[in-house]
C-alpha cells in the first residue's frame, strides 16, 4: 500500500461512505447522455460535454501519441486520488512507462505523467481549485488546465509538499512547451478553438 492509497482510504474511513459507493448509484441514476460525471470532494457533477470541449480534448490526445502508444493515453476514466472522495474522470491523461492498475482495476495516480482538463462554465472552480490540489498532492509532475472562455491555458508543474511551484499562463496560439518535463514535447494550441 502507498501513502496516496493511505490518505484515500483514511478519507473514505471517516464517512463510512467510499467512492466505490458513490460511482455504484451514479451507474444507477439517469445520468442524461453526453454528461461527464465526476466526484470531487465528495461531491458529484455532472456536465454536458460540448463539441469545443471534445476538439481540444482530441487535439491533445493527437498531440501526445507522438510520444506516447495508444494505451497510456487516456480520457474519461476514474481515477481515484487524494483528498476526501475524490474520483476524477480526468479529459487527458497520460500514464508512465509501466503504469499499473489497482487491485480494483483503477489506474494509480503516481503513474500519472501528465493532466488535461478543458475548462467548463460551471466546474471551473473544480480545475483551478480541488482538482489543482489533488494533482499536486498526487505528484502529476504536469496539469495543464484549457480555458475555451478565454482563450488561455494554464500549465501547473513541479508538484511538491502538496502545491505546484511552476506556473505559467499564455495565451490560444502559444505552445505549451513540456520538452523539459515527462511529456517531453511541445503542444500546439493554434487550433484550439474558443467557446
Amino acid at each position: 500500500m502507498t501513502v496516496l492509497d493511505d490518505r484515500i482510504e483514511m478519507a473514505e474511513e471517516s464517512t463510512g461512505l467510499t467512492l466505490d459507493v458513490m460511482f455504484e448509484w451514479l451507474e444507477k441514476m439517469p445520468v442524461p447522455e453526453g454528461y461527464k460525471t465526476e466526484i470531487v470532494g465528495g461531491h458529484i457533477f455532472m456536465t454536458p460535454q460540448r463539441d469545443t470541449h471534445w476538439d481540444i480534448v482530441l487535439d491533445i490526445v493527437e498531440q501526445l501519441r507522438a510520444r506516447y502508444p495508444r494505451k497510456r493515453v487516456k480520457s474519461d476514466v476514474r481515477m481515484d486520488y487524494p483528498g476526501h472522495l475524490n474520483g476524477f474522470a480526468s479529459d487527458v491523461v497520460a500514464l508512465a512507462e509501466g503504469a499499473r492498475r489497482d487491485d480494483r482495476g483503477h489506474w494509480l495516480p503516481e503513474d500519472v505523467e501528465f493532466v488535461a482538463e478543458v475548462v467548463s462554465r460551471s466546474t471551473a472552480g473544480n480545475d483551478h481549485g480541488p482538482k489543482k490540489d489533488a494533482y499536486a498532492a498526487a505528484g502529476v509532475p504536469v496539469y495543464l488546465i484549457v480555458d475555451p472562455y478565454a482563450g488561455e491555458w494554464h500549465l501547473h508543474t513541479l508538484p511538491q509538499d502538496g502545491k505546484y511551484h511552476g506556473s505559467v499562463s499564455f495565451g490560444f496560439g502559444e505552445d505549451v512547451d513540456l520538452t523539459g518535463t515527462a511529456v517531453g514535447l511541445a503542444l500546439r494550441t493554434d487550433d484550439f478553438p474558443r467557446d
